[in-house]
């Protein structure tokens, strides 16, 4: 089978038992370096897509996606979230009102969020059912002003289902200070259990009790809750259904309230996947070292070579090809290295718990109990690619250099 001068020999220098073991030394530890590099970003970036992930599902499956706010208290949703469903993005419209103030019990406060919800339609916008710990979401009966708390702010005030807290709203009045508090006595139904900051930050009451406790209408609402496809989608989708309902109607959509959440995350994963590709570039640029030494020792061949004919172009393409050789091999071997490994990384996590006992993931300190993991194809194909061009680059000085001998220079000294 026919094959270039170059590739024969390159391929056969990186076969070969070279005399200078050293050099070989070298050429493995280069080989290794770069696969533990690309194993490690691998494994580094999946689970850095599993910890978004899991935050995405838990975070964003509580709070709206998008909304379809009045500019004044809407007195029938049902038209609006009419409009909305017609939009093929949109996947589910409920009615919802959003307030903020102060929990109040035996003398201790904390900040909260109420959402005003309704039951029998929170499952279609919401994850909150499937993390009750204690009580039911279907507690929350209109008149009854029940509220449905999370787990910290449970713990915070060592409250349980049964138990009354006290709800201070801020009201605008006529007073001289111009707002004046709202108290209301508020019944425990239920606790959740998300995993995430929303379980001391976030509580969930009817909605006809939040009109109440706004001074509307039973059935009036501050806004329609929308569920879309495509979450970065939100935004347009919101602002084009409040476009054509008209400008009584404004959007809000998640990118306002926890985008720099995730824009933080983002960056961190950049910045991550900066450093890590460091790791790589050092691993890369031990191959020039290896191949100078290369080219040092084969002084002699490259004069033989040169002598007979070969041209520069061809010496200098035999020592990129036996680089590059050295970078692929490498690569190749910690690319499947780290897929493995990061598709079985909560396995192996878990199985060091039980050998040694100890839980690295406690569930009462990290909002997971395990080491989540998402190998993503683009990913796993960027990693490869930067290691296969860092290695070729890495081939080019030594490459030249060794074009560069004289035949005559080199063979009077070998």
């Amino acid at each position: 089978m026919f094959r270039p001068l170059s590739i024969f020999i390159g391929t056969r220098y990186t076969r070969a038992k070279r005399r200078n073991r050293f050099v070989s030394f070298i050429s493995m530890t280069s080989m290794i370096g770069l696969a533990l590099g690309v194993l490690a970003m691998i494994v580094v970036l999946s689970v850095m897509n599993g910890f978004q992930r899991e935050m995405s599902s838990r975070i964003l499956g509580m709070v709206p996606h998008a909304t379809i706010v009045g500019v004044k208290p809407i007195d029938d949703w049902q038209p609006v979230a009419a409009a909305a469903m017609k939009n093929p993005e949109v996947t589910a419209a409920v009615p919802f009102t959003e307030m903020e103030g102060m929990l109040s019990y035996k003398g201790a406060m904390q900040p909260i969020q109420i959402s005003g919800v309704d039951p029998a339609q929170e499952g279609k916008v919401s994850i909150v059912a499937q993390h009750i710990v204690q009580g039911r979401l279907d507690a929350l009966k209109p008149g009854e002003f029940g509220v449905v708390i999370g787990e910290i702010t449970a713990r915070r005030f060592r409250l349980n289902v049964g138990d009354k807290i006290t709800l201070i709203v801020p009201e605008v009045s006529t007073a001289p200070g111009g707002i004046t508090p709202r108290m209301q006595r508020l019944n425990v139904v239920g606790v959740f259990k998300v995993g995430a900051e929303l379980d001391g930050s976030m509580g969930l009451i009817h909605v006809a009790d939040a009109a109440t406790m706004q001074h509307w209408q039973p059935n009036q609402v501050q806004s329609v809750r929308l569920a879309v496809k495509d979450l970065y989608a939100a935004p347009k989708v919101s602002s084009d259904i409040a476009s054509g309902l008209g400008a009584d109607f404004k959007a809000d959509d998640w990118t306002h309230t926890q985008g720099s959440l995730f824009s933080a995350m983002k960056m961190e994963k950049t910045m991550i996947g900066l450093l890590l590709l460091m790791i790589v570039a050092v691993a890369a640029f031990n191959i020039i070292a290896t191949l100078i030494m290369v080219v040092n020792d084969k002084g002699a061949d490259i004069a033989i070579l040169r002598t007979i004919g070969a041209t520069p172009r061809q010496i200098m393409a035999i020592f990129m090809v036996q680089g590059t050789v050295i970078g692929i091999v490498g690569t190749i071997i910690g690319g499947v290295l780290g897929v493995i490994a990061a598709l079985n990384v909560s396995e192996l996590v878990g199985w060091v718990e039980r050998v040694t006992g100890q839980h690295i993931f406690s569930s009462d300190v990290y909002f997971v109990s395990n080491l989540p993991s998402e190998l993503q194809g683009g990913d796993v194909l960027l990693i490869c690619s930067a290691g296969f061009i860092l290695s070729f680059l890495a081939t080019v000085y030594p490459a030249w250099r060794a074009a560069k001998i004289e035949p005559a220079h080199a063979l009077r000294y070998s």
